[in-house]
């Protein structure tokens, strides 16, 4: 608004009276100028009350004996005093005229309040000392106090006029001493309300100030702090338009002076806010903040550098300026250069671990700080190199001192950035692996976070760096690490293994299936915790892009939960899940990626388009969307967000909007429902540009592509070279499994295929188009027309199709009758998904690597198979292991419906005769009798107790148990058949020896509810 315009509402004013009426702040009550009293024609009420200034002080002197004194103002005095200024205001009202008090509202809002009375202490006097004490001076405290209060308010009504003011002083000093050490605490506060409302107008002005100071004298030391605050606010009020201003201001300073030094700190914030709000809607607001910080210390030594404060790191935010940045980068790599100049000193003992935990602490903060902290944490260790840090830390690593190498494998872990990283390899990488192999090996918790951690880093140089840190022992001393139950840890170890599918090549691959990591992948990807899941389906989806090693990767199971993470995660939500991930991936991290999006499983190109449409948003925030052309992504994200793969496509599409890029034609997985010009779009995609206009004038549309043969490409499309029909009946191939076909398939003929196998899926389009479009159609083919109507040429996948309409049949006509069941299966795993999960996953692969075949229930079932699926898998195995975490059993009790999935399972076990194996952990059994009848058998089996720091002795108890050897150890007995309780122990919880064991898993999981109700497991 300018300064010129007057609000519509405001009464005729010229322009000294408005400035003067928006500044005012009534305290007409001290106002001694108004006269004129024959002029007030109206009655005039005025209520004015005030206290006086109450002093109080108190001296206490202790010598073996108490003093105390006090004074007061007398309350008598009080209220005649009060009752004369009344008197006194009533008479000064008399004589107020009106036009002089709005004359007067001027110089209210400057007007000082009563000035505040100065704190005095009493002098010094000796105190007097108890007769025959020899030490006086020794015992004597002295302790003085004194306190003011002031508090006033006024009030005036007139007419159209309303006025009132309130105003509160408040002063406090205490001081003590004895012997040499004194104590001095001084604090102020006033506060003031002022408020006149006149003709529809409100004015408002409201003050606090607040001052506190301390200080301590010792001998050593000098300490002194003293904070300010200030508040100030003006509001006016009409019937058209409100306006308001309010500021801010606090400042605080500490300074301590020691023999050693002196250090200085002192921190300003100010801040204010203007409003402004028309009654048609028109609303401005401005604001404006300033804060500084500042530090200065003088030091005569090393100890103040170790116990400096890192307040200015935490201070940093999202909204911090680039100088403030680079302030802070120039201050730490200052002290960095002094905490390595303390390292080159000599026999230095415990200091050393003292200096590299302060230089762990800056990185740590530095990486931390939001936004800037990528920037942060680099340019220091760059210093850190620079510096010669790095050459110190690896002559560290060869150490006697344990304490010494803990703290140098601590920084280590906090500064490998890739060029850190070279300079290892090049300098000193096998005295790196020997200091993260020897954290690895401590059982402690912190140590396997700081091992596991350099070896995420390790594995993120090279394909020959990744080849010596295995051949080192890396990689071994990374999946015992994959045991354990700590997340952090279990971060760093699905972060390691990532790291090397991704940059090992495919000799390490290699290795990496000789090692079984397939497997240890499988108990991280099943894991509660998102940030395991994710990089360990992303390591096994790295893997089986790999052609050579996909058959190796499928058999552990672990690619089934690639697609259940993916469609339940958002990206961008998830890149602000974890600091390891907040600040992207590097360049070179990115580049490796890319070829998994053409990969031609659905799995890795799911998972590889999700983490590009993450990268592309933190991109975007850093103005790096650049990068994605230099790594050569765009071209491959097009051809992803443009293919039929429904959520590939989808991520991809999202990254090309995010770094600005157009996004191309989307292919429907609804093949058959194709136009031309989809066909078109996907005939440019596999190569075969120079067909298209063939394929467009012959008007090919999903439905005619699906039943091309060789003859119409030859013939009619013109594609005569024979290896290009081959090309493209191979894309086609593809396509084909690809498809979705649940326009046409009601019956699910295309699950039935793919149960068969993915390649079965080719035939379903004909199978449909041949009438085979019911469960009974299906039911009564013949191998003819297989082979004469369905178009399928190969004789052994019609022979394999064949059986698979026997077995069909049979198991509709058995209605899962026992006699007729295979026990083909080696092992069924129960458990509870909210705290069980890492220990069922566990016990998987520990039995696979024994060469067991286990199922173990997993999200990927579809819900309407679920029933079936399961109950078949626990009556064809051999084995029932039912883990036992704490309150496994809970939701068992009273479940008389046998809506809870694990009751169902235990029932389902008793029913098939199954060797039930309980495996507890920290778990304790309900009473018999709360359980459902049909499940108390369970309570009787002989148990193992799983102890998780001994993983390998509780697995072979397990296979004892599974191979029928009866053992008597002390711990664990059968006497009883496999498949029947014990008849030893009537009715006492299973015999087992106590012993301190680790959680195996806590948390929360996602759990199905199959038909609706509340029967889950977790």
């Amino acid at each position: 608004m300018r300064r010129n315009s007057q609000p519509t509402g405001i009464p005729n004013m010229n322009r000294s009276r408005r400035r003067q009426f928006f500044e005012m702040a009534p305290e007409f009550a001290s106002d001694p100028t108004a006269n004129n009293h024959d002029k007030l024609k109206s009655r005039v009420n005025v209520t004015t009350s005030s206290q006086f200034p109450t002093n109080s002080q108190t001296s206490l002197t202790t010598s073996r004996k108490t003093s105390v004194s006090s004074s007061s103002t007398s309350q008598v005095y009080l209220v005649k005093s009060n009752l004369n200024e009344l008197k006194n205001n009533i008479s000064e009202m008399k004589s107020i005229d009106f036009n002089n008090i709005k004359k007067s509202l001027e110089n209210l809002v400057d007007a000082d309040d009563d000035p505040q009375p100065k704190i005095t202490f009493p002098d010094d006097t000796p105190v007097p000392s108890e007769i025959g004490s020899p030490t006086n001076t020794m015992d004597t405290i002295k302790f003085e106090q004194k306190t003011t209060n002031n508090i006033r308010t006024s009030k005036m009504v007139k007419d159209g006029l309303c006025a009132k003011k309130a105003s509160a002083n408040f002063e406090e000093s205490k001081r003590m001493e004895t012997g040499d050490v004194s104590y001095e605490e001084n604090s102020q506060a006033k506060a003031s309300h002022a408020k006149l409302e006149v003709d529809g107008i409100s004015t408002e002005k409201s003050r606090i100030k607040a001052t506190e100071a301390r200080s301590l004298i010792t001998p050593d030391k000098v300490q002194q702090e003293m904070k300010n605050m200030a508040h100030t606010s003006v509001k006016v009020t009409t019937d058209t338009f409100s306006a308001g201003n309010s500021a801010t201001e606090a400042q605080q300073e500490r300074q301590m002076v020691t023999s050693s030094g002196l250090y200085n700190t002192s921190k300003h914030t100010s801040s204010s806010q203007s409003n402004y709000t028309y009654k048609k809607g028109i609303h401005t607001s401005t604001s404006s903040m300033l804060q500084t910080n500042s530090q200065f210390q003088l030091m005569n030594g090393n100890d103040e550098l170790v116990n400096m404060p890192l307040t200015d790191l935490e201070c940093l935010t999202t909204t911090s300026s680039r100088d403030e940045v680079d302030k802070t980068i120039t201050k730490y790599e200052k002290c960095l250069a002094k905490l390595i100049s303390c390292l080159r000193q000599k026999d230095l003992g415990a200091k050393s671990s003292l200096y590299l935990n302060k230089i762990n602490d800056i990185m740590h903060k530095a990486w931390a700080v939001p936004t800037h902290g990528h920037d942060l944490g680099n340019a220091l260790c760059d210093a850190l190199r620079d510096g010669g840090g790095l050459d110190l830390l690896m002559d560290n690593c060869n150490k006697d001192d344990r304490d010494l190498r803990f703290s140098t494998a601590r920084v280590l872990e906090q500064c490998l950035t890739s060029e850190n990283r070279a300079y290892v390899v090049k300098n000193g990488l096998d005295k790196v692996v020997k200091v993260a192999c020897f954290c690895t090996n401590n059982n402690t918790v912190e140590h396997s976070r700081v091992g596991t951690g350099i070896f995420e880093h390790l594995f993120k140089h090279s394909e020959e760096t990744c080849s010596d840190v295995v051949r080192y022992g890396g990689l071994d001393a990374l999946l015992f690490e994959c045991r354990k139950s700590d997340v952090e840890t279990l971060r760093h170890c699905a972060g390691a293994l990532a790291n090397l599918s991704l940059y090992g090549g495919t000799e390490n691959q290699e290795a990496m299936i000789k090692n079984k990591v397939p497997m240890w992948l499988f108990p991280l990807a099943f894991h509660n915790d998102d940030n395991i899941k994710y990089y360990a389906c992303l390591a096994i989806t790295v893997l089986v892009a790999n052609a050579e090693i996909e058959s190796d990767v499928l058999q552990s199971g672990t690619l089934e939960l690639v697609e259940p993470f993916v469609t339940s995660h958002n990206p961008s939500d998830f890149a602000k899940s974890n600091l390891a991930h907040a600040h992207g991936q590097s360049e070179t991290w990115l580049r490796h990626l890319v070829p998994v999006l053409k990969s031609k499983r659905e799995e890795a190109r799911n998972l590889a388009a999700f983490h590009f449409c993450m990268e592309a948003g933190i991109k975007e925030q850093q103005g790096n969307t650049k990068i994605f052309n230099e790594i050569g992504a765009v071209e491959s994200l097009k051809t992803v967000a443009s293919c039929p793969n429904a959520v590939a496509s989808k991520y991809a599409a999202k990254a090309l909007r995010l770094i600005g890029e157009e996004v191309p034609h989307k292919l429907s997985q609804q093949v058959p429902l194709w136009s031309v010009e989809d066909v078109v779009e996907w005939i440019k995609q596999i190569g075969f540009n120079e067909h298209a206009s063939s394929f467009n004038d012959s008007r090919v549309d999903g439905d005619l592509l699906f039943k091309l043969t060789e003859e119409n490409l030859k013939d009619d499309i013109g594609l005569s070279n024979g290896i290009k029909r081959k090309r493209f009946f191979r894309e086609l191939e593809k396509l084909k499994r690809m498809a979705d076909y649940s326009s046409r398939d009601a019956a699910n003929i295309n699950h039935f295929l793919q149960s068969l196998g993915p390649e079965f899926s080719i035939y379903t389009y004909s199978m449909l188009n041949a009438g085979v479009e019911t469960k009974d159609s299906l039911r009564g083919l013949s191998e003819d027309q297989l082979s004469q109507e369905c178009h399928i040429k190969n004789s052994i996948h019609r022979a394999r199709i064949m059986e698979g309409i026997r077995l069909f049949d049979k198991t509709i006509l058995s209605n899962m009758k026992d006699d007729n069941i295979d026990k083909s299966l080696d092992v069924f795993v129960s458990y509870r998904r909210s705290n069980g999960s890492q220990l069922a996953s566990l016990l998987k692969v520990h039995l696979q690597l024994r060469g067991f075949s286990v199922f173990i229930d997993v999200e990927r079932l579809e819900a309407g198979k679920f029933d079936n699926n399961l109950l078949q898998s626990i009556q064809k195995a051999k084995h029932f292991l039912l883990v036992l975490t704490p309150n496994a059993l809970e939701r068992c009790i009273g479940d008389a419906e046998k809506k809870d999935w694990v009751h169902r399972e235990i029932v389902a076990a008793l029913s098939a005769q199954c060797n039930i194996i309980p495996i507890v952990d920290n778990f304790a059994f309900p009473d018999v009798e709360e359980l459902p009848e049909d499940m108390r058998q369970v309570c009787h089996f002989n148990a193992v107790k799983w102890i998780h720091d001994y993983q390998d002795a509780c697995v072979d108890k397990v296979e004892r148990f599974m191979r029928g050897e009866n053992r008597n150890d002390g711990v664990l007995t059968r006497t009883g058949a496999p498949g029947t309780p014990s008849a030893a122990l009537p009715r006492q919880p299973p015999s087992y020896q106590r012993m301190h064991s680790n959680d195996s898993g806590s948390g929360k999981g996602s759990d199905k509810d199959v038909n609706g109700n509340s029967g889950l497991r977790d």
